[in-house]
């Protein structure tokens, strides 16, 4: 990245994702300072004595509380924007707390980076947020219209966002279940064994974020083109990888989850940018003439078949090994075995 000496406020920052954007950071020139906004004391204070590290400021704060953001964003020049509700379940029961976190609370931050002049912001989306299902996917789709909206007329501040798929040992992952599993002797539950998903590492998820810093234009959406695996495929290798006769359980499909999930809706592969390792799809800038919406169509559109973890890349047991092995958890665990 072309940064030096510059502030990063990472929302959120001490979950999964938030972890790996400091780490990747915390011994570079990029950033002089590293702001980490959470409203969980405990772990800002975990994560502050295990790094020790004078770079990395915290900050206490809830997104839903504009004042808190807004302290925190003040000299700021980057921000990740992570914090969300992201399970599935909490969701479907309190839907209005989904609202108020990840709808509510990204208008909170991008308001506030507009107000202070921030360079550039990246949320973080999912890919639940494509024909959503469930409570957490609607929220999630709904960020990504709110990032789009502000994008429009941001100023000085580039705001775009990031759509991923499963992101392999983070929290909430089925990864590390299937190991608490196989160490406890019971058996591995998956759902529908031909259930797909996208299978990305954490550092694939911060390579994303960071070409977006880099080559994002206001409202872009940017999407990694990603491998995916059957839940089988992934319960065998994970069963492979520990040397682990286990048996499977199939439970049945859960409330609220798909056969398979899409990065990309056949509306925005029409017009994605295909940036080798990435899709970039531009903000849809179409204003308030109701024309462009209903007197006027594309015709090929229905040719055109979704971006989804049924149509890309397939992992067998071997190459979900291999990525498996990329996992720090997976390899650390494996040495104390």
């Amino acid at each position: 990245m072309k940064l030096r000496n510059k502030t990063l406020l990472i929302t959120g920052g001490t979950g999964s994702f938030g972890g790996a954007v400091l780490n990747r950071f915390l011994d570079t020139e990029h950033f002089s300072e590293i702001r980490i906004f959470s409203r969980d004391e405990k772990k800002q204070d975990d994560l502050r004595r295990r790094l020790g590290n004078p770079k990395v400021k915290f900050y206490i704060g809830d997104v839903r509380d504009p004042e808190s953001v807004d302290y925190a964003v003040r000299g700021v020049d980057y921000i990740f924007h992570a914090a969300a509700l992201k399970q599935v379940p909490s969701c479907e029961f309190f839907p209005l707390q989904a609202v108020k976190t990840n709808v509510l609370g990204t208008e909170n931050v991008l308001l506030a980076a507009i107000r202070h002049k921030v360079k550039n912001v990246v949320v973080l989306s999912t890919d639940k947020a494509v024909y959503p299902i469930n409570a957490m996917g609607i929220s999630k789709a709904m960020m990504e219209k709110v990032m789009v909206a502000n994008a429009r007329n941001a100023g000085e501040t580039v705001i775009s966002g990031t759509r991923y798929g499963n992101v392999m040992a983070s929290r909430g992952s089925v990864i590390p279940l299937f190991v608490e599993q196989i160490k406890n002797g019971l058996p591995l539950t998956i759902t529908d064994p031909t259930m797909t998903r996208f299978m990305m590492t954490l550092e694939d998820a911060v390579d994303l974020v960071l070409f977006a810093f880099e080559n994002a234009n206001p409202g872009d959406m940017f999407v990694q083109k990603a491998p995916a695996a059957t839940i089988e495929t992934l319960a065998m290798a994970v069963k492979a990888l520990y040397n682990s006769e286990t048996p499977i359980n199939i439970i049945g499909t859960r409330h609220g989850e798909k056969l398979y999930e899409s990065l990309l809706t056949r509306e925005e592969v029409m017009k994605a940018e295909d940036l080798g390792d990435y899709y970039r799809v531009p903000a849809d800038n179409r204003d308030l003439n109701y024309a462009n919406y209903f007197s006027e169509g594309e015709k090929d559109i229905s040719t055109v078949e979704d971006y989804h973890s049924h149509n890309t890349e397939r992992l067998d047991i071997e190459g979900m090994k291999k990525l498996l092995l990329k996992l720090d958890f997976i390899n650390e665990d494996l040495k104390n075995q």
